[in-house]
């Protein structure tokens, strides 16, 4: 069984990563999201909350596809968290020039540590390009409507966190 790990922190889950996600289950049989935990980056929602939106998404994936995805969260190092799963592939999304640079040094370095490991970039298609979580969550925060840029629920949740504030 080929098992891919797309990770990430998903704070929150965008249509971007709903696309890498679609596309990556025609390259694997099960594809674990990894949820990171990521506790420097200060994310907007709660682990459980994000790991409830990504499940959610995820379940109409499996249910056009009939692949199999699981969500794991995670705190370790990415190579080690593969490990962990049984992950022969790691997922990743790229956006943009600036996107690589920084991968290009993370495959190096996670190489190092497991060179049996492979990384596989999906380029995000072109009307996804520009969608960042950060950016989503600043438009929302200041009022934005981010409605073709999240999937509907993540909308309201969005709506709902920065209402509070």
């Amino acid at each position: 069984m080929r098992i891919g790990l797309y990770p990430g922190t998903f704070d929150p889950i965008t249509l971007g990563h709903v696309d890498i996600i679609q596309r990556a289950m025609a390259l694997v049989d099960r594809l674990v999201i990894g949820v990171a935990i990521n506790r420097d980056k200060g994310p907007a929602f709660s682990l459980e909350h994000r790991v409830a939106m990504v499940e959610a998404e995820c379940a109409g994936i499996v249910a056009k596809t009939g692949g199999e995805i699981v969500v794991h969260p995670f705190e370790n190092l990415l190579i080690d968290c593969a490990n962990d799963v049984g992950a022969s592939v790691i997922v990743r999304g790229l956006r943009a020039v600036a996107d690589f640079e920084y991968e290009f040094q993370m495959v190096g370095m996670n190489r190092a540590m497991d060179s049996t490991i492979e990384t596989v970039f999906l380029m995000a298609d072109a009307r996804r390009q520009a969608i960042a979580s950060k950016l989503v969550k600043e438009i929302a925060r200041l009022g934005g409507d981010v409605s073709k840029f999240v999937p509907a629920a993540v909308n309201t949740a969005l709506v709902e966190l920065y209402a509070k504030h």
